[in-house]
């Protein structure tokens, strides 16, 4: 299983490689690259949100477990 950065790191590289092959797509007309870099794009932005994600949970039960060690 990914880490929370893991998750972020990966989605920040694809949302940054599909701008790239959509703006090259968008330069040269070719809609396939266009569509190809949109759909990167969008999965670097499930990426970031699962690391998100992640990261809250980690923290949420980080939390509780504090909390847990504090009352006993």
């Amino acid at each position: 299983m990914s880490t929370a950065t893991d998750d972020k790191a990966s989605g920040m590289a694809n949302k940054a490689a599909g701008s790239i092959k959509q703006g090259i797509g968008n330069a040269v007309g070719d809609s396939k690259l266009q569509t190809e870099g949109a759909g990167q794009k969008a999965k670097g932005s499930v990426q970031e949100a699962m690391g998100d994600a992640k990261q809250a949970l980690k923290d949420g039960l980080n939390h509780l477990a504090d909390k847990a060690n504090k009352t006993l």
